[in-house]
């Protein structure tokens, strides 16, 4: 189905229903809350009841975000939220393509099978039979910038604002790591008409995200390339772990680790970083890549996973030692690849 025909099958879905739940995915981070936010904005101009509902707590230095206060965090507040699934006319599923992405809701969501919906994202392996429409699109820098596309498509000048532009570039720039992945042809051009249509101011947003970290965020990511960080040479290969101990000697906040996988990266013979998190009885995985080694691939393959081509995440129930040694267990077969 061409672009448009799903565009307008959309909108039509908005026309018809007006009590929207809009969803993402557990640990949400950047583009999860940016993109859910912007639509959100938008379908409250079209006069919608709207919801914004994610499984738990986004990261800190991402409070400032436009109408954030809006959205309801689901494992504080579960009974309202299922009042209001369970009162939901349409569901838009945002930035995941597996309902069991939703975690701790995923139970609930269930319930709704029958419910309506949408499907807006740009990660590999979507199940599209279960929506009434689908707009899935691998080859875009975000699902932030898949909804610019949608508005753009009905006139930025009749639905774009700043508090929307906020949140998409928001989405962006976090998904893309400050443009330096996940780009592709029209990234820049959509990204320039969102900056030429309103007033945001960039180096705003980008000090917002970047520049307002706490001391114990900042000695935490040191912390972590000093003392948890290990070499393989033979793979051209970083990891990097954080136990829970060390988590809650600094404090831990949601998101205080957001980012420190790239770091490793700017070394340059490594081709592949990996940060193992310890979490309650399970261990996230967080894959980061350079050129064309596929950490999606390897993340679906071993890690219960997925993602991109140079960005995927991953998660085995297991201790943190098996875990990496799991990991290790299974390099020599991309030995070759990560030359």
């Amino acid at each position: 189905m061409s672009k448009i025909l799903i565009f307008n099958s959309i909108i039509n879905l908005f026309k018809t229903y007006k009590k929207v739940v809009i969803v993402s995915h557990v640990n949400p981070d950047g583009d999860a809350i940016g993109s859910s936010l912007a639509l959100y904005l938008y379908l409250k101009k079209l006069g919608s009841d709207v919801h914004v509902i994610v499984p738990n707590d986004y990261p800190s230095f991402l409070s400032w975000m436009p109408y954030i206060q809006d959205v309801l965090i689901y494992d504080k507040n579960v009974d309202e939220a299922n009042k209001i699934m369970t009162e939901a006319e349409l569901f838009c599923y945002l930035d995941f393509n597996t309902q069991s992405r939703t975690g701790v809701m995923h139970n609930d969501l269930c319930r709704y099978n029958s419910t309506p919906k949408i499907l807006i994202d740009h990660h590999i392996g979507a199940d599209t039979s279960q929506f009434v429409a689908c707009f899935s699109e691998t080859e875009i820098s975000s699902t932030s910038e898949m909804i610019a596309e949608f508005i753009k498509y009905q006139g930025f000048d009749n639905y774009l604002d700043d508090d929307i532009a906020t949140n998409i570039i928001v989405g962006m720039i976090t998904d893309t790591g400050t443009f330096s992945h996940s780009i592709f042809k029209n990234t820049f051009s959509i990204f320039g008409d969102i900056l030429s249509s309103t007033t945001v101011n960039y180096k705003k947003i980008h000090q917002n995200i970047y520049n307002t970290s706490t001391e114990n965020r900042l000695r935490l990511l040191g912390f972590l390339i000093n003392d948890r960080m290990t070499i393989l040479e033979d793979y051209n290969t970083a990891i990097i772990y954080a136990s829970k101990s060390d988590l809650e000697r600094f404090n831990y906040q949601v998101g205080d680790t957001e980012g420190v996988v790239n770091y490793p990266l700017t070394i340059g013979n490594i081709k592949m970083s990996v940060l193992f998190t310890e979490k309650q009885d399970v261990i996230r995985l967080s894959l980061r890549s350079k050129d064309d080694f596929s950490v999606n691939d390897m993340s679906r393959k071993h890690f219960n996973g997925g993602g991109h081509l140079n960005a995927a995440g991953g998660t085995l129930y297991c201790s943190l030692e098996e875990a990496i040694e799991k990991f290790k267990s299974v390099l020599p077969e991309y030995k070759e690849a990560l030359k």
